[in-house]
């Protein structure tokens, strides 16, 4: 084996083995030329596979409400800055949040992931957010809420209503931040995942990369989420959306490539073995042709789109799962339409699907294709 290999074998037996791989190891996977990608791939899908075996956790975002956000976080075009055309509206009612998440279950979603933009819930919204999960939960589907900042009564509350998880992305390093947002601090973000750790609501929590920072950001989050001990990782990619603060997606003064994006996804499965790591924004329009092995990695997506961005279809998605060896996380494939589940039983049974992929559904290389909650023009 070869000195790149080596040390690729080395990171992941410490991973396997419970041991820490220090700080200079992880700035290493992100930046020294002489570390092959692929040695690096290998590595960090022996962890994964071991902790998660072959299987692809599948997330549906469900944005109940959209705009009108006070917050002037550069990366968002929900922010009170930006000039994205946003179509605002207000808070999903319940049976529509519901109705949602019976249509994320059926397409094959593992956790219905909802998103209340905002600096953080009112009491009205919580107690509205609280009357859908009781709904969702009690029809068997796991559960997951991004509301901005909480304090530990609301989190009680969302807690008893059954939520599973809150998420609250720390998104990057403390030293950077202040880069990134102006209207709250990251000591403040982190006072929320307490919250949510205090109330027994498992952590999401992850980053964002491309917002301008170094590498040495990557590295430092990555750690700060492995001593919150996060049960999942979403990891995100910048997106130039045109009218956003940040919306030239960079990192060390250099823009985000495939190899890169991959081995930020390795790094943070070597540093963090037992989370559920995240492909999350991003990965159809920085990966490109790449993104099946971003799978070896991470044991999760997101499917359909973003907040406000469009995303790979759930036919493409199950496609590159089972293309590239894979199986979906299934606690319903009785609910699925007839043709995607004899697909998927055929694909995790061994045989091979004969379905001809989409042609109309793959994102084109190099575009960012924003949902219908974002309009050519801004509301009036």
């Amino acid at each position: 084996m070869n000195l790149s290999g080596t040390r690729c074998a080395q990171w992941a037996d410490a991973a396997l083995d419970g041991r820490p791989v220090g700080a200079n190891d992880a700035l290493a996977m992100l930046s020294d030329s002489q570390l092959d990608a692929m040695d690096l791939i290998h590595a960090a899908g022996r962890v994964r596979r071991a902790r998660f075996d072959n299987t692809v956790t599948i997330h549906i975002l469900d944005n109940v409400r959209n705009g009108a956000c006070p917050e002037d976080c550069g990366y968002c075009g929900q922010s009170r800055d930006s000039t994205a055309p946003l179509k605002p509206y207000k808070l999903k009612p319940v049976d529509e949040i519901v109705a949602d998440a019976h249509a994320a279950r059926r397409s094959g979603a593992y956790r219905f992931c909802m998103a209340i933009s905002g600096r953080g819930p009112s009491n009205a919204d919580v107690n509205h957010m609280c009357d859908a999960i009781q709904r969702i939960s009690a029809m068997g589907m796991r559960t997951c809420l991004s509301a901005g900042l909480l304090d530990r009564a609301k989190a009680d509350r969302l807690k008893a209503a059954g939520l599973d998880r809150l998420n609250h992305n720390l998104n990057t390093s403390s030293r950077h931040y202040p880069n990134v947002c102006s209207t709250h601090t990251y000591d403040e973000r982190r006072d929320t995942l307490t919250a949510a750790r205090s109330a027994g609501l498992g952590v999401c929590s992850g980053l964002i990369v491309g917002m301008g920072e170094t590498h040495q950001d990557v590295v430092d989050v990555a750690f700060e989420l492995k001593r919150i001990g996060a049960e999942s990782v979403p990891v995100n990619f910048l997106l130039p959306i045109g009218g956003n603060r940040l919306a030239a997606p960079h990192c060390q003064g250099e823009p985000l490539t495939p190899l890169f994006v991959l081995r930020v996804l390795c790094m943070m499965r070597l540093i963090n073995p037992n989370s559920e790591i995240r492909i999350a924004a991003g990965r159809e329009h920085h990966l490109r042709s790449l993104q099946p092995l971003a799978l070896w990695p991470a044991n999760s997506l997101f499917m359909d789109g973003y907040l406000l961005t469009q995303g790979q279809s759930a036919h493409d998605t199950f496609h590159m799962i089972l293309d590239a060896g894979f199986k979906p996380h299934l606690d319903n494939p009785h609910e699925l339409p007839d043709e995607l589940r004899d697909r998927i039983t055929r694909g995790v049974d061994g045989s091979r699907p004969t379905v001809l992929p989409s042609v109309d559904s793959a994102l084109p290389e190099g575009r960012t294709l924003l949902k219908p909650t974002v309009t050519a023009q801004p509301n009036p």
